[in-house]
């Protein structure tokens, strides 16, 4: 590989690193180089440029490298990393000449990615153009700024922009109507991709505030780097008549003097709403936090906000990352209605002021205050409308963008995030786990299900056998007591708990699916029965015989499959005659639903695909192993390829949607679009790791991978379903939108799911590698 070293990345030569080439033995991958700002320069573009290459590397693994030009000027220069062999001096036209031959010459860079501010190449238009026309690789243009009703000079700048770039990425649909209307862009060449925010997990506001001082307090605030288009004394001519009210109200303004400013006028600006808060008489109620804080710290000052300002006076402000960071804390905004704004607020997910109208300011914070009900209900709408553009969501539509610009020379690998069970946790009581959550706060009024206990119950199994963490043990001991509470005398399960720990009425109907996990639970726990105490796994077989007694008068398919497994698994440490005989009798059934329903194009047990789909073919493939009966194994095989052959596409997982169920013969108007649980991708993923170890087919290991991308962002929204902030799973992908909440259901699934594709990493990056051998000795031998 052709690879740019840093010996000295202090060395400067006319505005870019010098840097030499080292020969490596790998095969390089298609390398992107991101021409912007960069820290430690201390502006939004260099943030955010900082936040975007994160979360591509967060989100991507073997897919590409990236590698950074940082703009300065020959006066502005800072020292940077390895990973920013260039500098780009935007007041030095011999800089971008230089720039543009290393890009050219490089054979590992394939495309170039310009985060553009018009300030940021102010009285070199022209190199910038040139540079452009220069570079023989894809061009990105990212405009941060697109200004409506341009005059003949900014609108022929646009245009040259135009003719020498490829592809442009705007932030709001906004500018994507400007570029093609004022500017002539044509359509196809702009892709809309939100400003990214950042995932948070909620902290309590009155933990948050008494850490930094400010219990007892209402806490409106406003952040960025200062200047006075940030227009603050819109706020402190509001404050008077709010205090008036709400007299426990303090007003904090985050963030130091834009070094621009700082440069050009000093503290002249802060000065004067410094003065302006003496004489309004504002010094208990305002506090400025004159610092250019981490995000750690920041976005804790975010989550204690009561009601967040964004008081900009320039209504053509494309974006701001500050308004939207506040939203995804659980801010209810107040912003003045510049285009970024209108898009994200709309439909009460915020409330709009005029520029520079401090009365009607000082009448929505207080109403907000006055109604916290309706506080809570804009903060969340704003959240939901917000959960798109979260960094990892941002990540993933970039690099569809690469991979669309580059084609075959990048290839897309997603990247697990560790093993997380703080939500997991969060969601359990000592009696056992609730079953839904708001966000990521665990509703305790929902109430618990042995359903959701039970699944846990095999997850932490599971995780223990990985990880031999003993704090495991007493979470198992919980969920399987849990299922005992629920065992009535006669040996059937009931499944609804309240948070009384009584069973609801609920438990009238429908409860044969939920016994049979139980016995699932019970059988997996019994399977690693030399992990746990002796008298735990004594109880699980009392428990687990008692459950078996009624069986064979279930009627519900899933659940003859679950029974079947949990037998299945029990077996494998303590056989017994008589529970062969029984998943023989259980099996039977399925064997003749399929003879009943499989056709030549309809290989499958019923006459339709619903929920849970592959616990059928699964369970005959248990009945096999555990009999050795090849009828099992052929109907097993057969009906999960057929399965598969309906849920995958070329490039992901596409399960049955509880919005419409697919049957047999009926005619398909239109494809269901959404409506895909998490639940449903998990057991999947657990059913191709059963036929792996029996058939040893790679194709099923493909597949899992293929599957579990689905979790983080490889469907039809392109979004995440996993939460890696938090470590809970977001309740189910519909059509437009992806459900928020993080129960329990899904939460247990995606660390099934996750913990199934721990187990066979190492199988499956073997093979990748030989591929990846393979593929460098046929390159090199060409």
């Amino acid at each position: 590989m052709i690879q740019q070293t840093h010996p000295n990345s202090n060395i400067r030569n006319n505005g870019y690193n010098q840097y030499r080439f080292t020969l490596q033995e790998n095969s390089p991958l298609p390398e992107i180089l991101f021409l912007t700002t960069f820290p430690p320069r201390e502006c939004g573009i260099a943030t955010y440029s900082e936040d975007l290459i994160s979360s591509l590397n967060n989100k991507f693994q073997n897919s590409f490298h990236i590698t950074i030009a940082a703009l300065e000027t020959t006066v502005d220069r800072d020292i940077y990393g390895t990973e920013v062999p260039f500098t780009l001096q935007t007041d030095n036209p011999d800089s971008y000449t230089r720039l543009a031959e290393s890009i050219n010459k490089s054979q590992h860079i394939k495309m170039v990615l310009i985060q553009h501010e018009f300030g940021l190449f102010k009285s070199n238009e022209a190199d910038f153009v040139h540079f452009l026309e220069s570079v023989n690789k894809p061009v990105i243009v990212v405009f941060h700024t697109v200004l409506p009703n341009p005059d003949a000079v900014l609108k022929h700048h646009v245009q040259q922009i135009d003719a020498a770039t490829g592809s442009f990425i705007v932030m709001t649909h906004s500018s994507n109507k400007l570029l093609t209307r004022d500017y002539g862009i044509a359509p196809d060449k702009i892709t809309v991709i939100p400003h990214g925010t950042h995932l948070v997990k909620f902290t309590d506001k009155d933990v948050l505030k008494k850490k930094h001082r400010l219990s007892g307090r209402k806490v409106i605030s406003t952040f960025g780097l200062l200047s006075a288009g940030k227009s603050i004394e819109t706020t402190l001519d509001a404050m008077p008549v709010i205090i008036d009210q709400h007299p426990d109200v303090i007003f904090l303004v985050i963030g130091k003097t834009h070094p621009s400013v700082v440069k050009e006028e000093g503290e002249a600006y802060r000065n004067s709403l410094e003065h302006k808060v003496m004489l309004l008489g504002l010094q208990q109620h305002v506090k400025f936090i004159n610092a250019y804080l981490p995000l750690d710290e920041l976005l804790e000052y975010l989550q204690l906000t009561d009601i967040y300002l964004f008081t900009s006076n320039d209504p053509n402000q494309a974006v701001s990352g500050t308004f939207s960071y506040a939203i995804s804390c659980g801010c209810p905004v107040i912003s003045t209605p510049i285009p970024h704004a209108l898009e994200l607020l709309q439909d009460g997910g915020g409330i709009f002021i005029g520029f520079g109208n401090s009365i009607a300011l000082e009448k929505q914070v207080n109403l907000l205050l006055d109604h916290p009900e309706w506080c809570k209900e804009v903060a969340l709408r704003g959240i939901h409308k917000l959960a798109p553009t979260a960094w990892e969501n941002t990540a993933i539509l970039h690099a569809l963008l690469f991979e669309s610009l580059l084609g075959k020379k990048l290839s897309l690998n997603y990247k697990n995030p560790p093993i997380n069970l703080i939500h997991f946790k969060a969601l359990t009581t000592p009696l056992g786990m609730i079953q839904f959550s708001l966000i990521n706060q665990p509703d305790i009024e929902s109430g618990y299900t042995l359903d959701d206990n039970a699944r846990a119950l095999v997850a932490m199994c599971r995780h223990f056998e990985l990880t031999g963490d003993r704090e495991d043990i007493a979470y198992i001991d919980r969920y399987f007591h849990f299922i005992c509470f629920c065992q009535k005398q006669d040996g059937t399960f009931l499944n609804y708990v309240n948070d009384d720990k009584k069973f609801t009425d609920q438990n009238s109907e429908n409860l044969e699916d939920a016994n049979g996990r139980a016995i699932w639970a019970l059988g997996y726990l019994i399977s690693m029965g030399e992990l746990f105490p002796e008298t735990m796994i004594a109880q699980a077989k009392l428990t687990l015989q008692s459950a078996l007694r009624i069986v064979t008068a279930m009627h519900s398919t899933r659940a003859m499959a679950f029974v079947i497994k949990g037998i299945y698994y029990s077996n494998k440490k303590d056989g017994s005659f008589e529970n062969r005989i029984l998943i023989k009798r259980l099996a039977a059934r399925l064997v003749q639903m399929y003879r009943h329903e499989s056709k030549a194009d309809w290989q499958w047990f019923e006459s339709y695909l619903t929920y849970g789909n592959s616990i059928l073919p699964e369970a005959i493939l248990c009945a096999y192993l555990a009999t050795g009966e090849m009828i099992y194994k052929e109907i097993a095989k057969t009906s999960f390829d057929f399965l598969l052959s309906k849920i995958f596409t070329d490039t992901g997982i596409k399960v049955i949607s509880n919005k419409g169920w697919l049957h047999n013969n009926a005619d398909v108007k239109m494809e269901v679009v959404g409506g895909e649980q998490p639940i449903d991708v998990a057991y999947t993923i657990l059913a191709l790791a059963s036929f792996y170890e029996a058939f040893r087919n790679n194709g099923y290991l493909q597949q899992m991978e293929k599957a579990f991308s689905w979790f983080h962002g490889n469907n039809h929204l392109h979004q995440i379903i996993y939460n890696p902030c938090t470590g809970g799973c977001y309740d189910g992908l519909e059509e437009d939108r992806v459900n928020l909440n993080q129960g329990a259901e899904s939460t247990v699934s995606y660390l099934l799911a996750r913990l199934t594709i721990e187990k066979y990493a190492g199988q499956e990056n073997h093979q990748k590698n030989n591929a990846r051998k393979l593929h460098r000795a046929k390159t090199y031998a060409s």
